[in-house]
């Protein structure tokens, strides 16, 4: 029997603001302030990296969360975006992720504006996607040396 192309029943994220009403100042990378993030996932979601890139100079935060939900999430990526000044923390572009889900309580905690790109538009966050294949080719490696380092002792 054929797929019925309903609805998508996994759900929305509630209050989502759309990256199209998004001001224009941030596509042009001139004013500095504007965020894009995404998580890096371990094997088996055991662990994950919550990765912030600045759009205008390219800093890259990473922030060590303990699994990829939504409570680990609001809690890393505030914590990481506090630690920054005020000025320089004005708007976060995120993908549709569930693990975002708590983004009113993100802007509550750090007054950061958060918004959506839509899905599986990955070109949205093309500074962040890009960081993070650069991020993937050290993490395992790390990961990997510090594995033998527990073997040999």
């Amino acid at each position: 029997m054929p797929r019925s192309r309903g609805e998508d029943r996994r759900g929305q994220i509630p209050d989502m603001v759309s990256i199209h009403v998004r001001p224009p100042e941030v596509n042009d990378r001139v004013m500095p302030g504007h965020w894009e993030g995404d998580f890096i996932k371990a094997a088996g979601n055991k662990s994950s990296v919550g990765v912030l890139v600045k759009r205008t100079s390219r800093l890259v935060l990473l922030a060590k969360m303990d699994d990829a939900t939504a409570a680990s999430a609001l809690a890393g990526f505030s914590a990481k975006l506090n630690s920054i000044a005020a000025p320089l923390r004005k708007s976060f572009t995120y993908d549709q992720g569930r693990e975002m889900s708590g983004h009113v309580d993100l802007t509550e905690q750090t007054g950061v504006k958060v918004y959506f790109c839509d899905p599986h538009s990955p070109w949205q966050r093309g500074t962040c996607e890009n960081t993070e294949d650069l991020i993937r080719q050290y993490l395992p490696n790390a990961i990997t040396a510090g594995d033998r380092a527990q073997l040999q002792l």
